[in-house]
């Protein structure tokens, strides 16, 4: 069985490396990855090629930096002469970026069977690029391997057939349990950064709808600066929130209050993870990797895909109006605890997911 894995983001490099690890040890499948390009600086790609022990891809589109429109139409004129020399038995594709899309789209239009990981996931706000992305790869795709009881029921109710719907379990929960124990023994970021551990505040913020709003993307850096002043925080700063920071005149006066640093590897964040007080992020795979990690998480975002942690009370949502609701919110949930999640399977995903595309 031949199959290709479209990959373009950071979240997905990470999703994919327990599914990738687990092809590789099935006899009679070969895996092809292809790159869109996406995130296409060296720290936000390459390293997690290094570090997670996935596949160096066979094809780099280097498609990236534009609009949504312009990247999906670039990518997907990319894509489609792969498939067509490749030929897979599948396309699998991950999350809900503008590379899920466009492999979807690719695959299907060449009458390829689509599979994708993360399916049913829903934020019910068609203003998030990222919740159109999941909903049409969804209806587009031919398997729907989805994370938690909750995205299975979402599936349901939008009336997909349950013969394409499988729950797997979260592929993160996969990757959490495998590199965390790796972080442990090999991340030095808390020495470098001359952090305690329990010690700071993790922060991570590069959703549009915080950086392309200016009243949002004050709110939250001016929350976090008051919180600096009672606890560090430090936070590993996307391109596209510098790019904003710096289009407000806001960089210099963010970096005077916050540990601003670059993009770091998986391993290293894992580490940051693991070892904060509190996580504060607008992303939402950080948000479930907040709960692997026994760490509480306030979401800075008006609702979530991940609705088992805030009713587990790991994760309080705390929507960006104005600084001191994001003060606030972190304040009141530095040391809280939730109950127990048995929604996201038992760390064993990514096998379920090789035998589902194997027995088909």
């Amino acid at each position: 069985m031949k199959l290709v894995t479209v990959l373009g983001a950071r979240p997905q490099f990470i999703k994919a490396a327990p599914v990738s690890r687990s092809l590789s040890a099935t006899n009679g499948v070969r895996e092809i990855l292809v790159h869109t390009g996406q995130h296409f600086d060296d720290n936000m790609s390459k390293v997690f090629f290094d570090e997670l022990g996935i596949p160096k891809p066979k094809y780099n589109l280097g498609v990236g930096g534009g609009t949504h429109g312009q990247n999906t139409g670039r990518m997907l004129e990319g894509i489609e002469p792969v498939l067509l020399y490749e030929r897979p038995d599948w396309v699998l594709v991950y999350g809900d970026t503008d590379s899920t899309l466009a492999g979807a789209l690719a695959a299907v239009k060449l009458h390829i069977p689509v599979a994708h990981v993360e399916a049913g996931l829903r934020s019910f706000n068609r203003h998030m690029p990222e919740e159109i992305n999941r909903v049409l790869t969804d209806h587009a795709a031919d398997l729907l391997l989805a994370p938690t009881p909750t995205a299975v029921e979402n599936l349901r109710r939008e009336g997909l057939p349950e013969a394409r719907v499988r729950w797997v379990g979260d592929v993160m929960y996969d990757a959490a349990l495998h590199f965390g124990r790796l972080a442990d023994r090999a991340s030095t970021a808390l020495e470098r950064l001359g952090l305690e551990p329990r010690g700071y505040v993790l922060a991570t913020v590069h959703r549009a709808e915080n950086t392309d709003d200016p009243a949002r993307l004050e709110a939250v850096f001016e929350g976090l600066s008051r919180v600096a002043a009672e606890l560090p925080v430090a936070l590993p700063l996307h391109p596209r929130t510098r790019k904003a920071l710096e289009r407000l005149g806001w960089l210099e006066r963010s970096r005077e209050r916050l540990q601003l640093i670059e993009p770091v590897g998986y391993l290293d964040m894992v580490a940051l993870e693991k070892n904060a007080r509190l996580i504060a992020t607008d992303s939402g795979g950080v948000q479930k990797e907040a709960y692997f990690f026994g760490v509480p998480c306030v979401t800075l975002r008006d609702e979530t895909e991940w609705v088992e942690l805030v009713e587990a009370g790991w994760n309080l949502l705390a929507p960006p109006r104005d600084a001191e609701t994001v003060a606030r919110a972190i304040r009141a949930h530095l040391d809280a605890r939730g109950r127990p999640i048995e929604a996201y399977g038992d760390g064993r995903a990514a096998e379920r997911i090789v035998t589902e595309l194997t027995e088909r």
